[in-house]
């Protein structure tokens, strides 16, 4: 038998008090009775039931569990795995405050609607680095996230193929049925400037391993400046540089992969949509396990006690007879 509350020094309180002030009772009806040369030993029935209906009350309150039973336990869900563009491009400010401050208050949103699926996040530039791991822990993503910005990485451009082969790295299991590769997915975000020359290939060996690649699109078509440290970026001729987003390369990226492409732009947000896609996908089953379940039967002493008080009440006993 399991207790929900361990017994204490406030039950031990309990029962000396009611040892002690029923004691008093009793020897006080025993001295009446002799006194008056009556019967008194009626007097030990209430001691006896209201003795046990103290009890009663007293376990049903230490809440006692038993009946144990068997209950299988399922864990299935996804492995996320988020690539987040840090280049310079981000810090346009076409999507207010800017890109990546929207990334970053959306990505929370997607760590709480997977709150049962393992995520992982990878920043990159022209160069990848690993954020945060495949974890169920929501509070150390918001924190990952929370600290993102353009300059963690190197600002030399921007290459998807690192990333990618970085995720599906994270993500491949070579002892893992190709069924189960379909629970895997990995979401692209960026404005879409790629500078590398690897990314096809990083697309096909994502596609080869039965992985699903969303991709993510922030900025506007018109663009935005770029804050330098003096006025606007520039180029080497002189002329201000204008990111803009370019959809294209996201777009084909994810159709080479059966994935889908969505976008923030100053017009939609397309978060709720990715959120819906990635949910429909089937998660894989990661862990069966048998656990011993018991429930607290505490009302079954409290109706029991609650009978006998009722016939305490009913019962008549005189306890000195005169």
């Amino acid at each position: 038998m399991v207790w929900f509350r361990e017994p204490g020094w406030e039950e031990i309180i309990l029962i000396s008090a009611f040892l002690i002030f029923y004691l008093f009772y009793v020897i006080r009806v025993v001295r009446i009775g002799r006194s008056l040369n009556t019967p008194y030993q009626n007097v030990f029935i209430k001691l006896f039931l209201r003795s046990i209906v103290f009890a009663l009350l007293l376990i049903a309150y230490l809440g006692p569990s038993f009946g144990e039973s068997k209950r299988e336990i399922k864990s299935v869900g996804k492995d996320i795995m988020i690539c987040v563009d840090l280049s310079k491009s981000m810090d346009a400010f076409d999507i207010q405050p800017t890109r990546l401050e929207k990334v970053k208050f959306e990505l929370k949103k997607i760590v709480a609607s997977f709150n049962s699926d393992r995520i992982g996040i990878i920043i990159f530039s022209s160069e990848s680095f690993m954020q945060c791991p495949l974890t169920y822990d929501q509070n150390a993503l918001n924190l990952f996230i929370e600290t993102m910005n353009t300059g963690l990485v190197p600002s030399s451009g921007t290459d998807f193929g690192p990333p990618l082969r970085m995720a599906l790295k994270k993500l491949d299991d070579e002892d893992e049925p190709s069924s189960r590769q379909k629970s895997k997915v990995i979401v692209l975000i960026s404005d879409g400037e790629d500078f590398g020359d690897t990314t096809n290939e990083a697309v096909n060996d994502i596609n080869d391993n039965s992985i699903k690649l969303f991709t993510l699109g922030i900025g506007t078509e018109k663009g935005s400046q770029l804050l330098a440290a003096r006025g606007y970026k520039t180029d080497k001729s002189g002329n201000t540089v204008v990111s803009k987003l370019n959809s294209s390369s996201l777009q084909s990226i994810a159709s080479n992969t059966g994935g889908q492409y969505f976008e923030i732009n100053e017009t939609k947000n397309d978060i709720s949509r990715l959120i819906n896609t990635i949910s429909r996908i089937e998660g894989e089953l990661k862990d069966t396990r048998f656990v011993d379940v018991s429930a607290n039967r505490y009302y079954y002493f409290l109706l029991v006690a609650l009978g006998l008080i009722m016939l305490d009440v009913i019962l008549n006993i005189k306890t000195v007879q005169i």
